[in-house]
């Protein structure tokens, strides 16, 4: 294997890494490489729950602050969000410790999803999330977010 393979050819580096891991062959891995990557994949978790929230975040504002501009899209982008973090979860338990540190950064995100496509400003909406865990996770929630 080349030594550069990992900065050269990533794929033909994974591959030839998870060979070396199916053979036993522990003493031709590029363990510090390995290393960087596995790190790297928890991290990628970490923002994709912060992406999501982001996203959840920013329709609920703009559900509760523009109730005469609601629409479908709204509706469907709040349940997918909801769909998809929970799914998230399930796979990766070990994120819930860090759900209300993602929820505290996600609100910035949110805030600038709804500055950025509404007429709102930062100053006319909430400096903390005003949303629980609970709130961001209830289907139920908003109570009018569901057509009866």
């Amino acid at each position: 294997m080349p030594a550069n393979l990992y900065e050269t050819d990533f794929y033909a580096w994974t591959l030839e890494q998870s060979k070396l891991l199916k053979e036993g062959d522990f003493k031709h891995l590029d363990i510090v490489n390995l290393v960087e990557e596995i790190e790297s994949l928890g991290k990628q978790q970490r923002q994709e729950l912060r992406n999501r929230l982001g996203v959840l975040i920013g329709h609920l504002l703009k559900w509760d602050y523009q109730p005469e501009k609601r629409s479908k899209s709204w509706r469907v982008a709040i349940r997918e969000q909801r769909r998809e973090i929970l799914q998230l979860l399930k796979e990766n338990p070990s994120l819930k410790p860090y759900l209300e540190e993602a929820i505290t950064q996600a609100h910035e995100s949110g805030l600038d999803l709804v500055v950025k496509e509404t007429p709102l400003d930062y100053e006319e909406l909430p400096e903390y999330c005003p949303y629980s865990l609970e709130q961001l996770c209830d289907p139920g929630f908003p109570t009018d977010l569901n057509p009866t």
